[in-house]
């Protein structure tokens, strides 16, 4: 197959360099975003009188007949090829002939990869955004049900307050929505048009790169043409914000690994969403949390492999920049994977009350709303802190809770104690009195989901 950049060069390339230098293996998914993005820039080019309408019109024709073939699989693309553009434009001049080789005018490869991976990372920004909404609302789904299920919140992994599930996991529900702010925040800065810049100093003709940018649905065009093919920082960033992403679902599957164990018992996930041993058969294994947790280290990789990629590159475009297709590609790849199962597996998981009750009613979670009944009536917090201390050393000697202390025990620690302390230490009554903005309480839980409501599409 004939190279688009032959030129003045009279001998074959060596096999083993010619498969090294090819990256039609990588970049053929972007088929789509190539075509469209030659569409558009046929359709300048007729329109400005670069080259005429009617070959502009062929040529736009001949690549919506290819983009048919290759959505209905009536043409494959071939892996000989050196890159997708190569291909198609090889393609397109063997269907129309003379028309297809004046495509290329006013343009470069490297313009031309530049713009169809903004286009392709565009348009997998919106799958990710719609994925990480249907977990969202897996997880709304859970705390509706879950809103005074009491469980024990850590800190140190120690027990230390009162919650309901409602208000931990919804804890997850926040991150994933600044995660969906964080895509379209990238987008933004991804939604600018290179194409047009060329190989690196733009043109003598006479273009219109807004009009290819209207065309693309970008908000603008790049404004330096060597930045416009060697900036790939829309690249990092959404690495960056896709590596968040697996961040926080690492985090959450930490914790469901840690909630199915029969240590905590909290969760049982769903058989389809776990796997047995091969030798002990009373196993339930939480394989697809753990995967999860594990993938984020090759998201993190990626991200890594970009910045390692690109930190010593002069202007303007360099090979090197063929790899960046290969990191960003896997992350969305995993990104979107791990998204696709971790919704269901959200959705279908049995909670079990008893057992988180249980738990909490262990560990003196309810010390600290001890500590502010005395403060409402008066005393000093750090007194108040103190005789809290006393009582939860002398609970421990006893091996009781301090729901079960004596009132004598009480008063004689402080007059300031009622009868109506066994009422403000249940762990009911914590919850839910916790009415401070973003607490546990019924009331701050609706707020909250009101508020991860509005991110879902």
């Amino acid at each position: 197959m004939d190279k688009l950049w032959a030129g003045d060069l009279h001998k074959a390339l060596d096999k083993n360099a010619d498969d090294f230098n090819s990256s039609i293996h990588v970049d053929s998914r972007m088929y789509s975003q190539d075509i469209r993005g030659s569409m558009a820039h046929a359709t300048m080019l007729g329109a400005m009188g670069i080259i005429s309408q009617k070959d502009a019109d062929a040529i736009i024709d001949g690549l919506g007949d290819i983009l048919d073939d290759l959505d209905a699989g009536k043409l494959e693309i071939d892996q000989e090829a050196e890159d997708i553009h190569t291909f198609i434009e090889n393609e397109l001049t063997s269907r129309i002939g003379e028309s297809g080789k004046r495509l290329h005018t006013a343009r470069s490869r490297n313009d031309q990869v530049a713009t169809d991976l903004r286009l392709y990372l565009r348009d997998e920004s919106g799958e990710i955004i719609q994925l990480i909404s249907k977990v969202l609302e897996a997880i709304i789904d859970q705390a509706q049900e879950h809103k005074t299920t009491i469980m024990p919140g850590y800190t140190h992994l120690q027990r230390a307050q009162p919650v309901s599930f409602a208000h931990h996991i919804l804890a997850y529900a926040m991150m994933l929505t600044r995660d969906i702010t964080r895509i379209k925040d990238c987008v933004k800065r991804m939604n600018h048009n290179p194409l047009g810049s060329c190989a690196l100093a733009g043109t003598t003709y006479n273009t219109d790169r807004y009009m290819t940018a209207r065309s693309l649905g970008f908000n603008g065009i790049t404004m330096n043409s060597m930045d416009g093919v060697s900036d790939r920082d829309f690249c990092i960033e959404l690495l960056s914000a896709m590596a968040t992403v697996m961040m926080h679902l690492s985090r959450f599957s930490e914790e469901l690994i840690l909630w199915s164990s029969w240590e905590f018992k909290f969760v049982e996930l769903d058989d389809s969403f776990t796997t047995g041993s091969s030798i002990m058969p009373q196993k339930k294994n939480p394989d697809i949390a753990e995967l999860v947790r594990g993938k984020t280290g090759r998201v993190y990789g990626d991200l890594v492999t970009m910045l390692t990629m690109l930190k010593g590159l002069p202007l303007a475009y360099n090979k090197d920049m063929q790899e960046d297709k290969e990191a960003v590609f896997d992350a969305i790849d995993t990104v979107k994977m791990c998204l696709t199962v971790f919704a269901p597996m959200i959705r279908t998981m049995k909670v079990l009350p008893e057992n988180m009750l249980k738990a909490a009613g262990h560990g003196f979670i309810n010390a600290t709303d001890l500590a502010d009944y005395l403060t409402k009536k008066g005393m000093p917090f750090r007194t108040a802190y103190k005789i809290t201390g006393d009582l939860v050393a002398w609970c421990t000697h006893e091996g009781i809770t301090l729901n079960q202390v004596p009132m004598e025990k009480y008063k004689e620690l402080s007059d300031l104690f009622q009868e109506d302390i066994y009422e403000k230490i249940d762990l009911a009554y914590c919850t839910s009195s916790r009415i401070s903005q973003g607490g546990p309480s019924p009331a701050s839980i609706d707020r909250q989901i009101d508020y991860v409501m509005d991110f879902i599409l």
